[in-house]
């Protein structure tokens, strides 16, 4: 991974050269106040004063030069400089008249990461930047290595990143900070997480299924729950997917990718909770082994479940883990997944439906992913599709049919594990990004990330 830290420097007033950041509103008013060589070369570069144009200007010396960009994304935007990241050459910039970079900083280090496992790429020149928010530099550091984390994760192929190598970077996550790893694998499942043991059972025995725990800090600080799905692959087991969707099924693992990087935030920051960290980490395989619609599932909790669709798989993993995460009595739970297409449907890709049954802490967490521009959708978890959930033979189905509220019942599913008094927050999210745009690559993508760290530096930092 590209090394943040030497991209974010504190400006000590080294040279450097200017980025001028001219709102469209105010362009003309600008342009009317610099000398006649830039006022020709803005014409020269045909430069209208719309969003997105940019120029070099030429200063006084033949090596002198600056870059003008017209943005009308707002100061609060880590995404104001991003197209100016990857794209100028070598060498140290600084925002012009001692402009704050604040949040731009971020979208700057982001624009220069790359995803490079599998292709060689041209090794790109450093594009350093220079900030007064010295403060600040670590903690953006931090924040786009999380992101990158994510990002390279999700992009990485299913051949490369199985249940086993989920395990490796809970292990190496754990090395850093001194964390405890606890692993249940295989048919070891079978009695204290039947469903995640039911999902994983048709995979080959080097992708076998298993449950990753890591815990770390201070047993007597407050107990915060990070679940995320690690379905390292989904072929949709026997009730299969078309190619076309199964095409992306490498990201199913997102949510895991979100809570790894969250729980690294974490230990980083040195909070002040009792961090448990918990991967379902599966592939839902074929095989003649391979659990089966109309198979009544055994939960950790005690519930039974009519598999009425074995791609609706993710939700089974994750109640085994949010049954085990709620048996420590955390003083808050988070659970990030890939988990609807229905999600998407209703919200698009940026939106993570987020699901929350304490009012307090929703209106938190939708505060924080807005003072960091990392949006969140409030959904309904609504009573009234309860019923939904009901079977003939079981205490409820995985999938309802008819394909009604989707992103809804399965949340509605999750919360039968989940005591009514605890705080909890479900993110069903994306985790891949279809369309490039400055500094967020096509690929996979973080998103809640930022909202739900913002949320817990205010609670426990």
């Amino acid at each position: 991974m590209i090394d943040f830290t030497a991209l974010l420097q504190p400006d000590r007033g080294q040279p450097a050269r200017d980025i001028h950041v001219v709102h469209p509103d105010r362009f003309a008013e600008w342009l009317a106040t610099q000398p006649a060589r830039v006022r020709t070369a803005v014409t020269a570069h045909r430069v209208t004063g719309q969003a997105g144009n940019r120029a070099i200007l030429p200063g006084e010396g033949a090596e002198d030069w600056s870059m003008l960009l017209v943005c009308d994304e707002p100061l609060e935007s880590p995404w104001r400089i991003a197209s100016l990241g990857d794209g100028l050459p070598e060498g140290t910039y600084r925002l012009a008249d001692g402009g704050a970079t604040g949040a731009a900083a971020l979208g700057w280090l982001l624009a220069q990461h790359r995803f490079t496992r599998y292709r060689k790429v041209d090794a790109s020149a450093p594009r350093v930047l220079l900030t007064s928010d010295v403060a600040g530099i670590e903690e953006t550091v931090r924040i786009a290595a999380a992101t990158a984390k994510v990002r390279d994760l999700v992009d990485t192929g299913a051949s490369d990143l199985g249940p086993a190598e989920l395990e490796a970077e809970v292990d190496a996550l754990a090395a850093q900070h001194h964390a405890i790893v606890t692993v249940t694998r295989g048919d070891a499942l079978a009695t204290g997480y039947p469903m995640i043991h039911a999902v994983g059972q048709a995979a080959s025995r080097e992708r076998a299924p298993r449950l990753i725990e890591l815990e770390w800090g201070d047993p007597a600080h407050p107990r915060l729950a990070l679940v995320g799905k690690g379905v390292c692959f989904d072929s949709g087991g026997l009730d299969i997917k078309p190619s076309a969707g199964m095409r992306l099924m490498k990201k199913d693992m997102g949510g895991a990718a979100h809570a790894l990087a969250l729980a690294g935030l974490v230990m980083q920051a040195r909070l002040k909770v009792r961090l448990h960290l918990l991967i379902p980490a599966v592939e839902n395989a074929i095989a003649g082994n391979a659990f089966r619609p109309g198979d009544v599932l055994m939960t950790r909790k005690g519930l039974t479940v009519e598999n009425t669709n074995t791609d609706a798989e993710g939700r089974l993993i994750l109640g085994d883990a949010i049954a085990k995460a709620v048996e420590g009595a955390p003083d808050l739970l988070i659970d990030f997944a890939t988990l609807t297409g229905a999600a998407r449907v209703a919200l698009g890709p940026d939106l993570p439906a987020t699901f929350v049954q304490d009012e307090t802490l929703a209106a938190d967490l939708l505060a924080a992913g807005e003072a960091v521009r990392d949006p969140l959708w409030r959904m309904p978890l609504w009573d009234g599709y309860d019923d939904m959930l009901k079977s003939d033979i079981a205490d409820m189905v995985n999938a309802p049919d008819g394909g009604f509220a989707g992103a809804i019942t399965a949340a509605l599913f999750l919360r039968r594990f989940v005591p009514a008094e605890l705080p909890w927050a479900h993110l069903d999210t994306f985790a891949w990004r279809p369309a490039a745009r400055p500094g967020r690559p096509r690929g996979g993508e973080a998103y809640g990330l930022r909202a739900s760290w913002a949320l817990l530096k205010k609670r426990f930092g």
